[in-house]
């Protein structure tokens, strides 16, 4: 019965090389990548490791994130603290002032992250919001050696090209979920709203990010279906997050993950999205654990810091997970930075 079930399960390897000549997973070597039992999770993410290795090495790139505009959303997503419908106890402020934008910038650089990840919350940005994120955004390329994403929301073609024109280096705009799940998630704007965004990102010539929200209810095939997606629109860079269930929020009681589902969700984004960047995102620390330095063999980006209105864990535990697991910090132009000076 085990040698008939171990018959049936995908070889790694040969997914691996698949990956890395391009080739599709079929959706039956998918849902084997998800349905895998625990006791091969060490081979799914040593054939993984080959694939990220291939394209990234032993580099790992930080990203930092500010909320810099929180709550006062007039969104429905199920999943967030900020939307309408939500009654978790969040701060809540309009636009940050630029000295504090500057200021987070500031700290971005301190803790080695090589791309500053500026969010505000809200369906999309007025004129007056938005023109003060392209004055924001020019002070901190010009004091600082960050790339910046900035995640504003549903933007139109002509925001992204003045996007574009202020130096923003990427857009992030998650697809969230399947277009199959995504009605269960959100109903105030749809799938190709999101898709649209991306595209418009795309259009402007700006680097595409855009990734998902994993633990909401989804199947394994709404799993696959996301990857998918993110690999037709040829995304650059995929955040993957797991979903942290916020207290007043209608996903608040969903308790899905464990870290052996999270590292296979990982390995199959890596085989589907070979030479794309991979991050970590939110609910790194609460869904992973203690499993968390195995995350780095999928993926080879994280989060330093906090997220939108949930703590990360202090940097310096970053840094001794990336140090003792054998990678290495990947600066914002790409150079290593063969020690973290001033931490060890």
């Amino acid at each position: 019965m085990i040698a008939s079930s171990l018959l049936q399960l995908p070889d790694w390897n040969k997914l691996a090389h698949q990956s890395l000549a391009g080739e599709l997973l079929t959706r039956e070597e998918a849902r084997g990548v998800l349905s895998a039992p625990d006791d091969i999770l060490l081979d799914q993410l040593a054939a993984a490791y080959r694939v990220r290795r291939h394209y990234w090495g032993n580099r790992v790139r930080l990203h930092f994130l500010l909320n810099a505009q929180s709550g006062l959303c007039p969104e429905d997503c199920h999943y967030c603290s900020q939307s309408k419908i939500s009654s978790a106890d969040i701060e809540k402020y309009p636009l940050l002032a630029t000295e504090k934008i500057l200021a987070a910038a500031q700290r971005a650089a301190e803790l080695k992250a090589g791309t500053f990840c500026f969010v505000i919350s809200g369906r999309s940005p007025n004129e007056a919001i938005f023109s003060k994120v392209i004055d924001a955004v020019s002070q901190i390329k010009a004091n600082y050696d960050l790339k910046i994403c900035a995640c504003l929301g549903l933007l139109s073609e002509e925001q992204t090209h003045r996007l574009a024109a202020a130096g923003v280096d990427r857009v992030n705009h998650n697809l969230n979920t399947s277009e199959g799940h995504h009605s269960e998630i959100c109903t105030t704007h749809n799938f190709c709203d999101r898709v649209t965004t991306v595209n418009n990102v795309k259009a402007a010539g700006i680097t595409t990010c855009s990734g998902g929200i994993l633990g909401m209810g989804e199947s394994d095939d709404d799993v696959i279906d996301l990857a998918l997606s993110l690999r037709e629109l040829e995304v650059t860079s995929v955040p993957v997050n797991f979903l942290i269930p916020i207290p007043g929020t209608p996903l608040g009681e969903i308790q899905e993950l464990n870290p052996r589902r999270c590292l296979r969700i990982l390995c199959l984004f890596r085989f589907i999205l070979p030479s794309q960047e991979i991050r970590i995102a939110g609910g790194r620390e609460v869904h992973l654990r203690c499993l968390q330095p195995l995350g780095l063999y999928p993926a080879n980006s994280i989060f330093v810091g906090d997220y939108l209105t949930t703590p990360g864990q202090a940097a310096h535990q970053d840094w001794d997970m990336i140090r003792d697991a054998g990678f290495v910090l990947e600066s914002a132009d790409g150079s290593i930075l063969e020690r973290f000076e001033g931490y060890f």
